[in-house]
C-alpha cells in the first residue's frame, strides 16, 4: 500500500470520514495490529498518551480479507469460541508459548492458571491477533484473528494487567471515546452510565483519570471492556489492585456475564479467585498446557476415591482395615491419625459408629474435598516428576 500516510489526531478531533478508519493505541491489543499489518511509514507510538491515527479504509481491507464483520451472533464451531491448537511463539531465543492448546467453550468461564511467566498474557495476545503464532493455529469465532483482525477484535472486550487509559481525560471522556471507537449504537450516554455502574466507578467519572487509584483505573478499564456488549471478554488479572470487597464484586459480575451467553477467558495466578468461578481451567507452565478440563473432572481424575481423615486420642485406628468399604488407609505410627480411602463417602457414618463401638475416641472427622489449590499442586508435582516443571529455588 504505497503512499498511504497516517495522520495523527487527538481524542477531541473530529471522527474519521467515510474513507478512513480511526485507529487508537488506547486499546493496543484490539486495534493497533491493524496499523502494524499493512505497509505504513515507520511511526513512533506513544502508548501512555494513547495517540490515534487515521488510515485509509483500503489499508484495513489489506490487513483483513473480509474488511468488515461477517454479521452478528456468535459463530462457535464445535461449541468453542476460541480454539488454540499446538501454538508456539518465541521472542528472540525465549519461547513464550510452546505447543500450547487451549479450548474455550462458548458461554463459559475459562481460567488460565499459572505462575508469572507461564505464558498467560502471551496467550491472550495471540487470541486477539495482536501476536501471530510461529507455529500452530488460532481460531476465534471460527476465523483466524490475524486474517480477520478487525472482525474478531470488534467482538472482544480486553482488560490487560496494566490497562492503558487517557490520564488527562476524565473517566467519562475515556468511556465516551471508547464508545465512539466501538461505534456503540443507541443511547451512548446511558450505556456509559450502565457500564460504569456495573463496576462501581460512576461516582468518579467527572474526575481526571490521572488522579485515580490503581483499583479505580482497573474498574474503569473493566467498564470500558463491556461498553460494546462483546461476545468474548479477555481479562488478564482483572482484580489486580482491587481491595477484597471490590475484587469479590468483580468476580461476581464476571459470573453474571456468562448468564447472557458471554464467553470469558481470565488469567490469574490467584487460586482463590478461580475457585468456584471457573467452568474450565487450563494450567500453564513455561508456555505449555499441563492439564485442562472442568475442575470437578480433574479432581476426580486425581482423587477417584472418597477420602476421610480421622484423628483420635484413645484406641487404634488400624481397625479400619477390616471395615466394609475401606479400600486402603495410611495410619500414623502411633495409630492416632489416619487417612482412609473409601469406595463411597456414604460409608463414613458406619465407619465412625464401628470405631466408637471398638473404644476409639475420635476427636476429628474430616472428609477430604479437594480444592483447586490441591489440584494445582498435584498437577505441578506430577509435572515436576516428569521433568516438565523446574524445581522451585
Amino acid at each position: 500500500m504505497s503512499g498511504a500516510q497516517p495522520s495523527r489526531r487527538t481524542p477531541s478531533s473530529a471522527a474519521a470520514d467515510s474513507r478512513s478508519v480511526l485507529i487508537s493505541c488506547e486499546a493496543a491489543d484490539l486495534l493497533q495490529l491493524t496499523v502494524n499489518s499493512v505497509e505504513l511509514p515507520e511511526m513512533e507510538i506513544d502508548v501512555q498518551h494513547a495517540p490515534e491515527f487515521i488510515i485509509p479504509k483500503e489499508a484495513v481491507a489489506a490487513a483483513s480479507p473480509t474488511g468488515t464483520p461477517q454479521g452478528e451472533g456468535v459463530f462457535a464451531p464445535n461449541g468453542l469460541t476460541v480454539a488454540v491448537r499446538n501454538v508456539s511463539r518465541s521472542f528472540g531465543e525465549v519461547k513464550a508459548l510452546n505447543d500450547l492448546t487451549i479450548e474455550v467453550p462458548t458461554g463459559r468461564i475459562t481460567v488460565l492458571l499459572g505462575p508469572n511467566g507461564a505464558g498467560k498474557t502471551t496467550a491472550i495476545r495471540t487470541i486477539t491477533g495482536a501476536l501471530a503464532p510461529h507455529e500452530g493455529t488460532v481460531q476465534v469465532f471460527g476465523v483466524n484473528p490475524i486474517e480477520h483482525g478487525e472482525e474478531v477484535r470488534s467482538r472482544c472486550g480486553v482488560v490487560s494487567a496494566k490497562p492503558a487509559l487517557y490520564d488527562r481525560l476524565s473517566g467519562w471522556h475515556n468511556l465516551e471515546y471508547a464508545a465512539d471507537l466501538y461505534e456503540v449504537n443507541g443511547n451512548k450516554a446511558e450505556k456509559i452510565r450502565e457500564a460504569a455502574a456495573r463496576f462501581n466507578i460512576e461516582h468518579a467519572l467527572d474526575q481526571p483519570v490521572g488522579g485515580y487509584s490503581t483499583g479505580m483505573k482497573t474498574r474503569l478499564a473493566l467498564s470500558r471492556s463491556v461498553l460494546h456488549e462483546p461476545d468474548l471478554l479477555l481479562f488478564d488479572e482483572p482484580t489486580s489492585g482491587l481491595d477484597p470487597e471490590s475484587a469479590h464484586a468483580v468476580l461476581a459480575l464476571i459470573r453474571e456475564m456468562t448468564a447472557t451467553g458471554t464467553t470469558v477467558v481470565m488469567c490469574t495466578h490467584h487460586l482463590a479467585e478461580a475457585e468456584g468461578l471457573a467452568d474450565r481451567i487450563v494450567m500453564l507452565e513455561s508456555g505449555t498446557d499441563l492439564i485442562a478440563g472442568a475442575p470437578e473432572d480433574l479432581t476426580a481424575r486425581y482423587w477417584p476415591q472418597a477420602i476421610v481423615k480421622l484423628q483420635c486420642t484413645e484406641g487404634d485406628l488400624a481397625a479400619v482395615h477390616e471395615l466394609p468399604g475401606v479400600l486402603g488407609a495410611d495410619i500414623a505410627p502411633d495409630g492416632l491419625r489416619a487417612e482412609i480411602r473409601l469406595d463411597h463417602e456414604v460409608r463414613i457414618p458406619d465407619i465412625v459408629g464401628t470405631l466408637v463401638e471398638k473404644g476409639v475416641r475420635l476427636t476429628k472427622i474430616d472428609p477430604f474435598e479437594p480444592k483447586l489449590e490441591d489440584l494445582y499442586f498435584a498437577v505441578r508435582n506430577e509435572a515436576r516428576e516428569q521433568g516438565k516443571v523446574g524445581e522451585v529455588e
